[in-house]
């Protein structure tokens, strides 16, 4: 008896679903990212308009003054659907982890510089009810925004958010103790120098134009804050005191980058479909910009004291850039 191996190739009758087919050509294969985003926000078949927005649809493209043809350009450069994001936070938060076990193991807080530790409770801790704003944002972009493409990514940075807001309390306790959080958020609620922003904050999570939302918190206040945070006031710390906050906050810090990435293409997609969004978006932008940096500044001092208004300036440069860079007119 005798057996014969043979490889035989099997051609797919397909290498898709049709609506992907559609946008790519039935002849080539699609990412999961491709198959698990595109085309998937409902668009039909409504039951009825909701009874305290009866203007709109429950999803609408009206729900913003910007105009797009197709909102599924707004493709996420990092190729995040729900499998890829968990595995890429997964690894970031074993970074973190490690980088808490290691500050707490050698006793780092123990030994950190009492001055540093004052400025380091007195300005991050308060910013955790920022955070909080920015997760209650993220998830008002998803629900109201329109296209899986980009509301997809509004609320993997609204739980992003989250998680800053639990590492910053995190810090917290591990470079202070629970009163320090109590007095953090008395500061919130009371002290004059937060109140700008503060105010910031509050006004941005009753937003209306879900994509003026996008600029005023993924634009203007992230890229003003953790420039200022991460880099320039960490920068002062780690300067006088070491690396401590550094590891600490090394999630934030990557974070950013990566955020930036997909910020930066959904400004450029927008900008780039019509004149009308361009002028739009950018008067937005310099509108939100600015009061970033006013409601920043008086945060900023507390920190950095006369140096606030060079690192301030400095991140107001490197945002302007970036939306330079993106289209928009700066």
């Amino acid at each position: 008896m005798q057996i014969d191996l043979r490889t035989v190739s099997i051609t797919p009758l397909r290498q898709t679903f049709n609506h992907i087919a559609d946008r790519i050509g039935a002849d080539k294969a699609a990412s999961r990212y491709i198959e698990a985003t595109m085309d998937v926000q409902a668009n039909a078949n409504f039951h009825y308009r909701p009874t305290w927005d009866p203007e709109h649809e429950i999803f609408d493209t009206g729900r913003t003054k910007v105009v797009m043809a197709d909102w599924y350009v707004l493709k996420d450069p990092r190729q995040l659907y729900y499998g890829t994001y968990t595995q890429a936070r997964a690894r970031m938060q074993e970074t973190a982890e490690a980088d808490f076990d290691f500050v707490e193991e050698r006793g780092l807080a123990e030994g950190f510089d009492d001055s540093a530790r004052r400025a380091t409770l007195d300005f991050y801790l308060p910013l955790r009810h920022v955070a909080w704003g920015a997760n209650m944002n993220g998830a008002s972009m998803c629900a109201y925004g329109y296209g899986t493409a980009v509301t997809q990514a509004c609320l993997y940075a609204g739980m992003d958010q989250l998680g800053i807001a639990q590492y910053l309390t995190r810090l917290g306790l591990l470079m202070g103790q629970q009163g320090d959080l109590e007095a953090a958020k008395h500061a919130w609620l009371n002290a004059p120098a937060w109140q700008g922003l503060r105010r910031y904050v509050e006004d941005t999570l009753v937003m209306k134009d879900w994509f003026e939302l996008f600029v005023a918190q993924n634009v203007a206040l992230d890229g003003m804050l953790f420039c200022l945070a991460y880099k320039e006031v960490d920068g002062v710390i780690a300067a006088k005191a070491g690396p401590t906050v550094s590891m600490l906050t090394r999630f934030q810090a990557e974070w950013f980058q990566d955020h930036c990435k997909w910020v930066d293409s959904v400004i450029k997609g927008v900008a780039a479909e019509r004149e009308a969004n361009q002028k739009l978006v950018s008067g937005w932008y310099a509108a939100w910009r600015q009061r970033a940096a006013d409601a920043l500044d008086p945060v900023a001092r507390l920190a950095l004291g006369d140096g606030a208004g060079a690192a301030l300036a400095k991140c107001r440069s490197n945002l302007d850039a970036r939306m330079a860079k993106a289209g928009l007119s700066v």
